[in-house]
């Protein structure tokens, strides 16, 4: 028995036989110069090939059009394709050099592969592979080089490899898939997703995998853990699939409480709502029975606009259109009924850099990014991206319970000033007889010390508080979540942590706003218990997660909770 460790990317256990995809062999294409006369039939090969991919993505977009998720990929390399500054570059270079039409385009796809990988993070870092691998394609026909054929793996195996194409990810819409192991891959990543959106236990960032683990050989994927366990004995393969089959009655015990309220078990009532960054993930939200939606996180719509154009990781285009953004909220307000949906206005910078913005600063130069320019001083430094925004959500609001909210306020100046701006789009859609919700409340994240700290001033302005507890501990505590070499200092029952949460949270009852969590602490049960004692009654988290939340607070009393967040409050 051999076990392996790597980074959790899709929860649950799997069990199957290996399947190892073998690295792609390597293309070899020529330096070797052409004649000018050369070039026209170059050229004719060039588009020839281009035309034969865009009709296999074509026809791999039909297969997947039920699957939104997939479609967006197979929608973005489509798009890709038709690239008119990557395509026209690739063609500009090619006639003013003596290179091969392949020389040329393997050179322009590492070169703007290269600037996202550049970029310093890690989202844009994984667009670049879109990149390699759609013109891999391309090449692949240019050269009549033919790798490994992913059509080729049967049901129920697990997937062993040094990384997936985002285009090999159809066949984990078409395969029974026990589990996905590999040596590279984010969480961020097309595979990813993908795993997650289909139960799919996976485990990436595996050292050396293809080394360790023969075909065919044992496999046990441990999604929760981040183990891989090659060839177990009797024992430990028992107790997985006691393990698996615990999870399926738990699961079912779970569906129960889908369609009936959260309470304790003396009748409290909670509000559980769902965390969502896409347009399709309010399906899910609805499905599992939340109340709402308590955080849509509008920066991966520019995220994904963003990575349709080639062009993103050099130039800059113009934002994601307000008639997009009014479209994407509409569609979230129409599917949750009525129920509430707070969307939040663009967190970008930090770790979410959107190079393809339209704006006068470029987050990629600052020394460290996630104290700088991002999210309300972005929006706020570029107003014309605050006020699409606004135009859009305030169109929306007419179809559904919409919620704003301005993400890492840490002055009252920063929300007095958007306010303002959100005052005059409302002024200008009644001069343009659009119709809107005047009332739309507008409220603030906490998630930086000095929000906590003034927060009785901010709920005077803020018609309700949503605590980020992810910044509001890496900020108190100058932890970085993301270094593993700090991460054991990460520590969200850090006492500071727990004084900023309960002083937020009675300046909110104090004013009487409402308040909600929406960071991880509000999907831990330990955590839940000790934010619910401190009078937290919203919590929002990711959608699967809320029969599992309902069930614990069905089993415990405030008194119980109480008790609980108290001992946390008052230890030392």
């Amino acid at each position: 028995m051999n076990v392996l460790f790597g980074l959790s990317a899709s929860g649950g256990i799997g069990i199957g036989r290996a399947f190892i995809i073998p690295e792609a062999e390597k293309r070899i294409i020529s330096s070797k110069k052409i004649k000018n006369e050369e070039k026209p039939q170059q050229l004719v090969r060039f588009e020839r090939s281009l035309s034969r991919i865009v009709a296999q993505i074509s026809e791999q977009l039909e297969i997947v059009k039920n699957d939104k998720t997939q479609s967006e990929i197979f929608e973005t390399y489509f798009l890709m394709l038709n690239d008119p500054e990557f395509l026209g570059d690739v063609r500009k270079t090619f006639e003013a050099s003596n290179f091969s039409i392949e020389y040329v385009l393997n050179q322009k796809t590492e070169e703007y592969a290269n600037k996202l990988r550049s970029s310093g993070n890690a989202y844009l870092a994984e667009r670049a592979e879109d990149i390699c691998d759609i013109f891999g394609r391309v090449l692949n026909d240019l050269l009549d080089f033919h790798p490994f054929n992913i059509e080729n793996i049967p049901d129920d195996v697990v997937i062993i490899a040094k990384s997936m194409a985002p285009s090999d990810t159809v066949i984990l819409s078409k395969r029974r898939i026990a589990g996905i192991a590999l040596t590279d891959g984010g969480v961020s990543s097309h595979v990813g997703i993908l795993a997650r959106n289909y139960g799919i236990p996976a485990v990436f960032d595996i050292d050396n995998i293809l080394d360790e683990i023969s075909n065919d050989s044992l496999i046990i994927v441990d999604g929760d853990t981040g183990e891989v366990i090659d060839d177990p004995d009797e024992l430990t393969l028992a107790d997985y699939q006691k393990k698996i089959d615990i999870a399926k009655e738990h699961a079912e015990r779970l569906k129960k409480f889908r369609d009936i309220p959260a309470k304790t078990k003396d009748g409290e009532l909670f509000q559980l709502m769902a965390n969502i960054g896409t347009v399709d993930e309010a399906k899910i939200a609805q499905k599992e029975g939340a109340d709402g939606i308590g955080l849509f996180r509008t920066e991966f719509l520019f995220m994904s606009e963003s990575n349709k154009n080639m062009g993103s990781a050099h130039s800059k285009i113009a934002a994601f259109s307000e008639e997009n953004q009014f479209n994407a909220y509409k569609t979230v307000l129409e599917t949750m009924k009525g129920k509430p949906v707070t969307i939040r206005t663009l967190d970008a910078g930090g770790d979410k850099i959107i190079s393809a913005l339209d704006i006068s600063h470029s987050t990629s130069e600052e020394k460290n990014p996630l104290m700088g320019l991002r999210a309300i001083r972005l929006t706020l430094a570029n107003p014309q991206l605050l006020r699409t925004q606004f135009r859009a959500l305030y169109r929306a609001s007419v179809y559904g319970n919409l919620k704003i909210m301005l993400p890492l306020i840490t002055s009252v100046d920063q929300v007095e000033e958007s306010l303002a701006i959100a005052a005059k789009v409302r002024e200008e859609l009644k001069s343009e007889n659009i119709p809107f919700n005047p009332s739309v409340p507008i409220g603030v994240m906490v998630e930086t010390a000095a929000a906590a700290m003034i927060s009785d001033c901010l709920a005077k302005i803020s018609d309700f508080f949503s605590i980020g507890t992810n910044d509001l501990t890496q900020y108190t505590l100058g932890v970085d979540r993301e270094n593993s070499l700090v991460a054991p200092l990460y520590d969200e029952f850090h006492l500071a942590v727990l004084r900023l949460l309960d002083k937020t949270i009675s300046a909110a009852h104090s004013a009487e706003i409402d308040v909600s969590v929406c960071g991880e602490m509000a999907s831990r049960p330990e955590s839940v218990m000790v934010l619910a004692g401190m009078g937290v009654r919203t919590l929002s988290m990711s959608p699967k997660l809320i029969t599992k939340i309902k069930e614990l607070l069905s089993k415990i009393s405030m008194e119980e909770l109480k008790a609980i967040s108290s001992k946390r409050l008052n230890s030392l």
